[in-house]
């Protein structure tokens, strides 16, 4: 799928001035699963859109749960071109990554260490891409650098 002023890899550099805008998604079924299959997510089963959808409709993340969606995600006009799955977190409950030793140094030293935002697949230790970009972009890389710039403007 191509865009209206984008080139290929092979053609000439990207010429096309582009306007991006951030967004924080706090609800993924937002995102129409037409915007969602233009992203690159490598088949990832656990990022497919029904998943993290369901994540939401089911109540398996949340409030109650402690996973409050902030997905971040850059558009051109209304179309998504790059996301991250982010959420933000009040504890380490239902997490792979084990930081409890980071909490509680931090707790020890009276600095504050939640809230924390994780981009990750919710009580999961699968692996896979977290910075999705639509997969015919040629400057994808720079996408990514900026969810990355996004990400730590969030923290």
């Amino acid at each position: 799928m191509r865009s209206a002023g984008w080139t290929s890899r092979s053609d000439r550099p990207f010429q096309k001035q582009v306007s991006l805008t951030t967004r924080i998604i706090s609800e993924f079924s937002s995102i129409s699963e037409r915007d969602w299959a233009c992203l690159d997510h490598a088949d990832n089963p656990f990022l497919s859109h029904a998943f993290l959808a369901g994540l939401e409709s089911s109540g398996s993340i949340g409030s109650q749960t402690g996973w409050w969606p902030h997905h971040l995600a850059l558009f051109e006009d209304e179309q998504l071109l790059a996301f991250a799955p982010s959420y933000i977190k009040a504890h380490s409950h239902g997490e792979f990554v084990f930081d409890w030793a980071w909490a509680d140094a931090y707790h020890r030293h009276s600095l504050p260490y939640y809230p924390k935002l994780l981009s990750a697949v919710p009580y999961s230790p699968v692996t896979g891409p977290r910075l999705l970009t639509h997969a015919d972009h040629p400057r994808a890389d720079e996408l990514r650098q900026q969810l990355v710039s996004l990400a730590r403007a969030e923290c």
